[in-house]
């Protein structure tokens, strides 16, 4: 395991001791909160859109008074030893930023990371699930067990969706009662309506409507190669692919569909203001980050049924679709074309995710694991 290549004691973890709260390093009164945050996606200069969700709840969290450290990899790729410079680095800052709480979001690598980092500088642990690395646990050799001594040391586990939570305690029935679900929320001010046909022009984006932009990987999970078949039995339209993946030559070329490549998360803005209808037909979709922005910006969506969405798509916003169906895929974007832009039905859903709320939410579980309330 990349835990054993630090050089740390894995035996603090599955040392019984007293509870998290007991051990950690409580906050005086009318004292900010000191937050050591470790996360294995941050933004950086190469890869700008990596983790931004992680990055504008450390803002909000800042903005509210607080104090945070960060531990984080902001890049793609790379050898593994970067998780364990990663560690070495929580463990660091751990020792001499001394938080009164560790807050890692993904179980494992940055979880089981930010454990032995809690353990050493005697703070409170919070870990946030996202996905993948709930799915990893029984698929990946190891990461049951280095999630569940992770879990056993945090005083809060945080799941992005109710899905994601009952897919946590499928896999850990231990968790029953102790996951809570909050999602990292949207910024409204930065996704907001704005006139389609003058940020089509800003982008050059031109040809007969309805416009249609996807923002992802383009890989199997986000159903690309269904997306694009749907696409073409419309007989008209433009898609526009925000990102890049394995499946890109499979875009490339193909009537009304423009590849726009990883763009910087300020210009995804841009992306979404100039569409019709953002589609994400996800196989799976723990959350749906992407979809929430769209519904923030006024724009209608096609989203999976599978995951998340339907917890936050309500009809009139956007339409669900079953992801392995392109018939249904089709018809979801059809019928997401027939709906007003601007939706001001998606932007109101949105504002119950604002992220403002959504890091108050995040900030009193921090403040409760560190044994205060402010």
């Amino acid at each position: 395991m990349l835990l054993e290549r630090l050089d740390l004691d894995l035996g603090l973890l599955m040392h019984p001791g007293p509870p998290p709260l007991a051990r950690s390093r409580q906050p005086e009164q009318n004292e900010a909160v000191r937050i050591l945050l470790v996360s294995q996606m941050y933004p950086g200069r190469s890869d700008p859109d990596l983790g931004v969700f992680v990055a504008q709840v450390e803002r909000e969290l800042l903005a509210q008074g607080h104090e945070v450290e960060r531990a984080v990899i902001d890049h793609r790729g790379g050898s593994r030893t970067k998780y364990v410079e990663l560690g070495r680095d929580a463990f660091g800052k751990a020792r001499s930023f001394r938080p009164h709480v560790v807050y890692a979001h993904f179980l494992v690598p940055a979880g089981a990371l930010a454990a032995v980092a809690a353990l050493a500088s005697r703070a409170a642990l919070v870990l946030t699930a996202h996905g993948r690395d709930v799915r990893n646990i029984g698929a990946i050799p190891g990461v049951r067990a280095a999630t569940r001594l992770a879990v056993r040391r945090a005083a809060a586990v945080v799941a992005v969706s109710d899905y994601l939570r009952r897919e946590l305690v499928l896999a850990l029935p231990e968790l029953r009662d102790r996951v809570e679900v909050i999602d990292c929320g949207v910024d409204l001010r930065r996704f907001r309506g704005r006139n389609a046909t003058e940020a089509r022009a800003l982008l050059g984006w031109n040809g007969d409507g309805p416009f249609f932009v996807f923002v992802g990987t383009l890989d199997e999970r986000k159903n690309v190669r269904r997306l694009l078949e749907a696409h073409e039995r419309l007989g008209g339209g433009q898609l526009a692919l925000v990102g890049d993946g394995p499946l890109r030559s499979l875009a490339a070329g193909r009537p009304g569909v423009r590849l726009a490549g990883r763009v910087p998360h300020p210009r995804v803005a841009e992306w979404i203001a100039a569409c019709d209808v953002l589609a994400l037909p996800s196989t799976i979709e723990p959350f749906g980050q992407t979809l929430l922005e769209a519904m923030a910006s006024e724009r209608s969506v096609v989203a999976t049924r599978i995951g998340g969405p339907p917890e936050f798509v309500p009809p009139g916003a956007g339409v669900l679709v079953d992801p392995l169906s392109v018939e249904s895929i089709e018809a979801g974007l059809r019928e997401a074309a027939e709906l007003p832009t601007p939706n001001l039905a998606a932007r109101v859903a949105a504002a119950e995710h604002d992220v403002v709320r959504q890091a108050a939410r995040i900030a009193d579980v921090l403040e409760r694991a560190a044994g205060r309330r402010r």
